[in-house]
């Protein structure tokens, strides 16, 4: 039991170095960039196309910034208008599908996909479901009434303290990142050696297989339901080493969860807000089961096609 313990401490340490390499200087960047005109530069941009969503100029503050930033930043923005609930629902459907790209996509990378087809997949769906529940949703007109969270009203102000905040939130995002995912690869490691896993990748083979993967994507896809992609990166990181994971499998796991990750915090968070949240996870439930199932068709009708010419070559 102790070895197993020092193999998932050791497989956790190197998890963490691994994303925090990646997580630490995109938190540092973004951090420098909150404090510049940069991001108001961009807010002032696409104000004009908030109509398309169904929303006010001023909206577009909480989504650059939740986009940026997280889902945190952007409610804190939120606090600060006078919007009204369908406004309020659709940010946080929008916001859902697509926050905190920077850090997360880059992590997509790393584990090996590419960037453009996260920020696509994730931008798409957030423009799109903005578009539709402007379009088929005609009431929640009534001002939105926020719950007892308040926003912070702290200006950093000055090069050097601008430096020292946007380096305290890197580091705090690896301590965050550790926190979370030691303990998890220490969790992981136990299950796959006492022979749990196995069990729950039959289990959860059911569900793999409607979405068009095989059952070794179990922990991924599990890891990436609770935790999150950032923090759900590090067991697929390891999954693609160990249980020989393919691309494919890779690919249309990351499909469904860019639509539909961290489950519980992304929904609950919004929770204050006094939006339903019950809408909320259903439409990323079913947005995520239906896209995943669509391509992974369509990946196979591709594969049976090429299969086809290569056996009349021959």
């Amino acid at each position: 039991m102790l070895q197993i313990l020092k193999r998932g401490l050791m497989v956790g340490l190197q998890t963490t170095w691994t994303l925090g390499k990646v997580i630490f200087p995109v938190t540092l960047i973004v951090g420098i960039l909150q404090h510049t005109p940069i991001l108001q530069y961009i807010i002032q941009a696409i104000a004009p196309l908030m109509g398309i969503f169904g929303l006010s100029g001023e909206a577009a503050i909480p989504l650059v910034i939740g986009n940026f930033l997280n889902l945190y930043a952007a409610i804190g923005a939120i606090l600060t208008l006078d919007l009204t609930v369908k406004e309020v629902f659709i940010l946080a459907v929008m916001l859902s599908f697509s926050h905190n790209l920077l850090v997360e996509s880059t992590v997509a990378a790393k584990v090996g996909l590419k960037i453009w087809i996260i920020l696509l997949v994730r931008l798409g769906l957030a423009f799109i479901s903005g578009i539709i529940i402007n379009l088929a949703w005609s009431g929640g007109q009534e001002s939105a009434q926020y719950g007892l969270i308040t926003k912070s009203d702290t200006i950093v102000e000055g090069f050097f303290p601008i430096l020292l905040d946007a380096v305290q939130r890197g580091l705090m995002g690896i301590v965050q990142l550790a926190i979370i995912v030691i303990p998890l690869m220490v969790v992981v490691q136990f299950l796959k050696e006492l022979g749990w896993l196995a069990v729950f990748s039959k289990w959860m083979a059911p569900f793999t297989k409607v979405l068009g993967m095989k059952e070794n994507t179990s922990t991924t896809m599990a890891a990436g339901l609770l935790f999150g992609l950032a923090y759900g990166a590090g067991v697929m990181i390891q999954a693609v080493k160990e249980d020989n994971v393919s691309k494919k499998d890779l690919t249309l796991a990351f499909i469904f969860l860019v639509a539909c990750h961290a489950v519980v915090e992304d929904t609950l968070i919004f929770i204050p807000l006094g939006i339903p949240v019950w809408p909320l996870l259903l439409i990323r439930l079913f947005t995520a089961i239906l896209l995943t199932i669509v391509v992974a068709f369509v990946w196979k009708r591709i594969e049976v096609s090429k299969r086809k010419e290569a056996s009349y070559e021959h």
